[in-house]
């Protein structure tokens, strides 16, 4: 009974050393070469947005947009 304890307790210290280790060495890897995170990154798309960012509308904006979707809805 007690091998069985024991063999938990070592595959539970291999499983934690599996999990500490293997985020360290990527962060070793990536930071210290800045070439391989460029490779890794360039070979996956992205979604690029060519529209710039305006903001919120104005209240004039706003105003508008109220009353044509009013008009809509009367229009019904």
């Amino acid at each position: 009974m007690s091998n069985v304890g024991t063999a938990k307790g070592i595959l539970e210290i291999a499983k934690f050393g599996i999990y500490v280790t293997i985020p360290i060495v990527l962060m070793y890897t990536f930071a210290n070469n800045s070439k391989n995170i460029q490779r890794f990154m360039g070979n996956r798309s992205y979604v690029v947005i060519h529209q710039r960012h305006r903001g919120p509308p104005s209240p004039e904006e706003m105003r508008e947009m109220a009353r044509e979707l009013a008009r809509k809805n009367n229009a019904r």
